[in-house]
């Protein structure tokens, strides 16, 4: 019973449903990334590469031919439960040219310094029209100290990857600028002001967050929204 009720806790940390509201702390975070993910992934075909792929928590969704996970060695955490197939050295991916037909990269943009020889890399194992799932932080507090070096905005992404190469064909918001402001919010909360023993943090999210989340999610369908305000971004893009 007790190994059952971790695996539904893993899981619902990226596959949200409606028990997230009360247990999952980035709820809002993990909705809007679940929905665009689902909604782009059948794009995705052939052979993939996952790239940064650490758990491979999106696996599930994807419907492909080969699916490799290539990730960095040295980085904010460790690898003990990585399903990782391929380290790199942080600059050159190793495959030949051409060998994928579609890449995904889920929050792995942000922990890049040299992000602009990377797209040049990934533009090089992508073969010509293949496609690219990129999901990217905007409103989001450091993590993975001290590998977080960069926030960019919908505009600054989209010069950025059509200088290396890559035509943005779509870009989705994560979140309404309400339901960024109360993730901020509840993760203030949590980080800041719930003690750090495990069980009672969880039971303070059922009894406090959980109903505030929920609000909020009732809330958002009234509320105006503000298009300037979103937590992170999913946006598909070709390899011209």
């Amino acid at each position: 019973m007790i190994r059952k009720l971790i695996d539904f806790y893993k899981q619902q940390l990226f596959f949200v449903n409606f028990a997230s509201i009360f247990i999952n702390p980035n709820y809002f975070s993990r909705k809007g990334l679940l929905k665009y993910i689902r909604k782009e992934a059948s794009n995705l075909s052939g052979r993939l590469l996952d790239f940064g792929s650490g758990r491979k928590p999106w696996r599930s969704l994807f419907k492909v031919d080969e699916y490799i996970g290539v990730d960095i060695a040295e980085s904010g955490h460790d690898h003990h439960d990585s399903r990782i197939d391929v380290y790199y050295d942080g600059r050159i991916i190793p495959f030949e040219s051409n060998s994928f037909d579609s890449i995904f990269a889920s929050d792995v943009f942000e922990h890049l310094f040299n992000l602009d020889e990377i797209l040049d890399e990934l533009y090089r194992v992508l073969k010509p029209e293949g496609q690219m799932l990129v999901t990217i932080p905007f409103a989001w507090n450091e993590h993975e100290a001290p590998y977080d070096f960069a926030r960019y905005t919908s505009f600054g992404i989209r010069a950025i990857m059509e200088r290396h190469g890559f035509e943005i064909t779509r870009l989705h918001k994560t979140t309404s600028g309400f339901e960024t402001v109360c993730q901020l919010f509840n993760t203030y909360i949590i980080e800041n002001i719930f003690p750090k023993n495990k069980a009672l943090r969880t039971l303070l999210m059922i009894v406090i967050t959980g109903p505030l989340t929920l609000l909020a999610v009732l809330l958002n369908y009234i509320l105006p929204d503000n298009k300037s305000w979103y937590l992170g971004m999913v946006l598909l893009a070709k390899k011209k």
